[in-house]
């Protein structure tokens, strides 16, 4: 019996592995938010630090409220700071279920302190 997963089976057992990071994003065009005529530098920055996390082996959900409306509704602190901030609220950056940052997204430095504080 051959110990090591091949590529498929590798992800197919992450799928069910909880996230280390959520990112509930503002509502954007697309699920990056890189797809307009003029690239917003925020945005290509958020998305290439979620490539170098994802890189060294971490988990990251990222989710807008018109494709995944569930998974704001099944987060009570997500809901909690959307109902008393609305939009404003937006990003809200979760590290092991625990929100980190909301309004804003964290830089690449807080992500990493949170995690390997293991909050």
């Amino acid at each position: 019996m051959e110990n090591n997963l091949n590529k498929t089976q590798q992800q197919e057992k992450n799928l069910f592995l909880p996230v280390d990071i959520e990112i509930y994003d503002p509502p954007m065009c697309c699920p990056t938010g890189l797809c307009g005529p003029s690239i917003d530098q925020t945005l290509l920055d958020v998305s290439e630090m979620i490539a170098r996390l994802q890189s060294l082996g971490f988990r990251i959900g990222r989710y807008q409220m018109s494709s995944h409306p569930n998974q704001f509704i099944g987060n009570p602190g997500v809901m909690k700071l959307i109902r008393s901030q609305q939009l404003a609220a937006l990003p809200i950056v979760m590290v092991h279920g625990s929100i980190i940052s909301n309004g804003r997204y964290p830089t690449e430095d807080e992500i990493m302190a949170k995690l390997n504080r293991g909050i």
